[in-house]
């Protein structure tokens, strides 16, 4: 197994910052806008992003968290039965504007998912999605990002391999993992 590093902390803590920035331009004092993080790996992004913003706008943003397990196309395929997490959404998304993070986007599968959950919260004014990585050339779904941290070319023998401080790891890094 090869490791390639992708974003080392610097540089995530550059790119988190210019992330932002952009939201702030298009969100002003977010006033109509909340923070939906996907289940598991994206809550830890909406998290950082949240607090980031909180501090920038000086402003109270809502945090949620999103599980899509149960409307996966694949749910009922796996061998293994996949275990749902926490959703935790205690505010209306109805006419907001939804700022839905996740770690990387790979397929579009998950994030197809999540719009078919979130419907069950409010019907919201407007859903923009926002990733660290995006895996070009791997879509499956005519999904894209509105705000990306970095746009990555990978084969999908590939993986990337995100490694946040909240999840308990050394230091933030984000890595291309070949598989041999």
């Amino acid at each position: 197994m090869q490791k390639k590093l992708i974003l080392d902390t610097d540089l995530l803590d550059i790119t988190i910052s210019r992330l932002c920035q952009e939201l702030i331009e298009n969100h002003g004092d977010f006033s109509e806008s909340v923070i939906i993080g996907m289940q598991t790996r994206g809550i830890f992004v909406a998290e950082i992003i949240h607090k980031k913003l909180e501090k920038l706008t000086k402003k109270n943003i809502p945090l949620g968290y999103l599980d899509a397990t149960f409307h996966r196309d694949d749910f009922r395929r796996r061998e293994i039965p996949v275990k749902a997490n926490e959703t935790k959404i205690d505010f209306a998304i109805e006419g907001k504007r939804v700022v839905l993070v996740d770690d990387v986007l790979f397929t579009g599968r998950t994030i197809r998912a999540a719009l078919d959950t979130m419907i069950g919260f409010g019907r919201p004014q407007k859903v923009e999605l926002l990733v660290l990585i995006d895996r070009k050339y791997t879509r499956e779904l005519p999904i894209a990002a509105d705000y990306v941290g970095k746009s990555v070319n990978t084969l999908t023998s590939q993986r990337v391999l995100v490694e946040l401080e909240a999840q308990g790891h050394k230091q933030n890094k984000i890595w291309l993992i070949n598989k041999d």
